[in-house]
């Protein structure tokens, strides 16, 4: 028996793509999204859109000032770096290199600390890490006229670590966050499998070694992480670079910005718009150098199984 298949006809079947959305679910259902989407991103980039313009605007003043100027300049940046009185290439190299090293230097330690706390077994190893919490309750401002008085008395010892001096601003700053980081540090150490240290403690590995080639690559996203933060929170500190340095040149990029309105009548707003600019460069670069550390963090595996 054969089948003539040429005789055989398939009529097409008409099958709904319930996949597609119509014109009017869209609307009903998408389009207030879309509309909170774009309010918000013109909230967020409008002071950033409103510094660009001041910064290249003719007119030296933000009150009077437009969104889009009617004339451009570039002598409020020329201005930066030519006037002696406001030496912003030192004040943006002192900030980037004084939060860069504090950063550093707290996410180590802090690093030690969790090590410590998550690994070691040690008598008041709870009571030790709740106190460093409850250290971070209280505000930092608390602790300022102490500061001050201890950072005049370490001078006086060693002088490269008192008062307006950089070292011992990074010292006050190293203190400042290790127990808030330590905590989250701790949190990512307890999920790495404890049986590579005890292989490597078979191998004859040190706890510091354990700690230096082991734990250190493999919390590496979060070491990068807490550090974007926290050298983002020291590069625009303003209260204590203020309190501690007092010499020009000293100056952080926070504090020397006031200089630029320090008086109602002879504010430099378009000056202070593009320091303002050029300022944010640095936490930009660090951020994006710091995101391939993260990237490359995750995709490495701590076991292969």
């Amino acid at each position: 028996m054969s089948i003539d298949f040429e005789a055989v006809k398939t009529e097409p079947v008409d099958t709904p793509n319930l996949n597609r959305m119509t014109s009017r679910r869209w609307v009903r259902e998408m389009s207030w999204r879309h509309l909170v989407l774009i309010i918000a991103s013109i909230f967020a980039m409008f002071p950033v859109v409103w510094i660009v313009s001041a910064s290249f605007n003719e007119i030296d003043n933000l009150t009077t000032a437009r969104l889009i100027p009617r004339g451009t300049t570039l002598d409020n940046f020329t201005e930066l770096f030519t006037n002696d009185l406001t030496p912003f290439g030192n004040w943006l190299w002192n900030s980037w290199k004084v939060a860069l090293a504090a950063a550093a230097l707290n996410v180590f330690i802090a690093a030690l600390a969790s090590y410590a706390f998550s690994r070691l077994r040690f008598k008041g190893r709870r009571v030790s890490l709740l106190t460093l919490l409850l250290v971070q309750v209280f505000p930092q401002f608390l602790a300022f006229a102490a500061i001050l008085l201890l950072m005049q008395q370490i001078g006086e010892v060693f002088p490269a670590f008192g008062l307006d001096t950089h070292l011992g601003l990074i010292l006050v700053y190293t203190g400042g966050a290790i127990g808030f980081n330590a905590f989250l540090i701790k949190g990512f150490m307890d999920t790495v499998p404890a049986a590579l240290d005890e292989s490597a403690a078979v191998d004859g590995a040190t706890p510091f070694q354990v700690f230096w080639q082991i734990i250190l690559p493999l919390a590496r996203p979060v070491l990068a992480v807490i550090f974007i933060i926290t050298f983002i929170n020291l590069y625009a500190e303003y209260l204590l670079a203020a309190i501690l340095l007092n010499s020009n040149e000293n100056l952080t990029l926070a504090v020397g910005l006031r200089l630029f309105v320090q008086s109602e009548y002879e504010a430099k707003w378009g000056q202070l718009a593009a320091a303002a600019l050029l300022g944010s460069f640095p936490i930009v670069l660090t951020f994006l150098v710091a995101q391939k550390q993260i990237i490359s963090g995750l995709t490495q595996g701590a076991v292969k199984g």
